[in-house]
């Protein structure tokens, strides 16, 4: 009787014991984050600084946070399947760059921190900066305002332009509304027309030649992911057109790239790692308002200025952050 009384009570104990987690059940409750990204590197300038400003936060991948990287190496067609990958797994939050629509398309429950929106309410994301009201929040790039600046100061440096060539991607959903931008700034530049250069693939980019631009003394790239990803090539085709050129991110400078005005990318993905340890935490990114950039860059290349024959004027080079020697 004792020994029955013995077992009973060892099998009551066994039941009631809190139950030991598997290995597989402990990583199921470490938060997986995707990283949807027009990137052809997980490398990047703006992914480093992400994973740099996660680990300042105290997460370590694999140990506290898993990142899945979903790349589409410039490829916008190859987005939509990218994010159905991301939310299938599924993840926790979906780090959106430069494929926002995207991720948005893909999922209207798993939060968006998205690094480089251009026009959110007007393009549906959000309700309004401030309150953004549904799955999407993140950062912008302030496009639509920087191109007229980029024209603006491109100008101030070259007065004699009076005709301006931008290279757009029309594969890109954002490239019309920063056409319109600029071609409104050259209007009230007195610059007429814009000539429009399409190129919608590395291979359409790699296509072209110095003469697309003969309509031109002045060239302004439209900010594109796929632009970025090969903008050595974009660099090599203007310079080799020998034309005075802006460009919207300070790699191209980097590059070779004549000047280069516009938003951090990089600076934009550290503030993005401070939304995902906050939405991590329990906030909601329909609380969380869609910033604007605080941190922007403008270079100038003053070797490929003198490897092309122009001169940067005294202004120009006094209002530069940088200048490349």
């Amino acid at each position: 009787m004792k020994r029955r009384s013995v077992v009973i009570g060892g099998l009551a104990a066994l039941l009631l014991a809190p139950e030991r987690p598997t290995a597989q059940q402990t990583q199921s409750k470490i938060p997986r984050v995707g990283i949807l990204s027009v990137a052809d590197s997980e490398r990047t300038a703006a992914l480093d600084a992400f994973r740099q400003a996660l680990r300042d936060l105290g997460y370590v991948e694999g140990r506290n946070i898993i990142l899945e990287f979903r790349l589409a190496r410039g490829n916008l067609s190859l987005g939509p399947q990218l994010a159905a990958e991301l939310v299938a797994l599924p993840v926790d939050i979906i780090v959106a760059d430069g494929v926002t629509a995207d991720a948005a398309a893909a999922s209207d429950r798993i939060p968006i921190v998205a690094v480089a929106l251009m026009d959110p309410v007007q393009r549906g994301f959000a309700a309004s900066l401030a309150r953004p009201g549904g799955n999407i929040t993140g950062f912008t790039l302030m496009h639509t305002e920087l191109n007229a600046k980029r024209l603006e100061l491109l100008r101030t440096a070259f007065p004699y332009i009076n005709a301006v060539a931008a290279l757009v991607n029309p594969a890109n959903p954002s490239h019309k509304l920063a056409l319109e931008q600029t071609e409104t700034a050259a209007g009230s530049l007195g610059l007429g027309n814009v000539a429009r250069v399409e190129a919608e693939s590395a291979a359409a980019l790699r296509a072209l030649r110095p003469a697309v631009f003969s309509a031109a003394n002045a060239v302004v790239v439209v900010p594109d992911g796929m632009f970025y990803n090969y903008r050595r090539d974009v660099v090599a085709l203007v310079n080799a057109a020998r034309l005075p050129a802006i460009y919207p991110e300070r790699e191209y400078a980097d590059d070779g790239g004549l000047m280069v005005y516009g938003a951090n990318v990089p600076d934009n993905s550290r503030r993005a790692a401070a939304y995902v340890d906050r939405i991590l935490k329990g906030a909601k990114p329909s609380d969380l308002p869609i910033q604007e950039p605080v941190k922007f860059d403008f270079v100038v290349n003053l070797k490929t200025a003198r490897d092309l024959g122009l001169t940067i004027p005294p202004l120009i080079l006094g209002r530069a952050d940088e200048v490349i020697e």
